[in-house]
């Protein structure tokens, strides 16, 4: 069992930042892969970011790359994500999610929310214009 809490959502104006956290429990996720969804009102849980479980590899969405910065701090077991340059549409609920899987995927494969077994609570993240 890894129980995760997300925090550090909150309101913010356009061209703010925001710097989430995510910290895991229940066992050590360092050799687990760590994403970053979100769900906006009336959509689907979408995609957002994903590290690897040795920080290697990182994908993000079309949408925020550039602008947002996965990382991970094994020794915390927690994963972070750094949003700048905040949108309007980026107003949602921000999931974090691990793949417990022993084996590797790929950062391509981990853009879809299937391969993830367990999931936090979600923060809030509002931006207004």
């Amino acid at each position: 069992q890894v129980q995760l809490v997300e925090s550090g959502g909150g309101l913010v104006q356009a061209g703010g930042s925001l710097r989430l956290s995510c910290a895991a429990s229940g066992r050590t996720v360092s050799t687990f892969d760590m994403g970053w969804f979100r769900q906006a009102p009336g959509k689907e849980r979408e995609f957002v970011a994903v590290i690897s479980r040795n920080g290697g590899s990182i994908a993000y969405a079309d949408s925020v790359k550039g602008r947002f910065t996965i990382s991970r701090d094994n020794a915390k077991n927690t994963v972070y994500l750094q949003m700048n340059s905040l949108k309007p549409e980026d107003t949602a609920v921000y999931y974090c999610a691990v793949d417990t899987s022993p084996s590797y995927s790929g950062v391509s494969a981990l853009r879809r929310a299937s391969f993830y077994d367990y999931w936090g609570q979600g923060t809030q993240v509002t931006v207004s214009s």
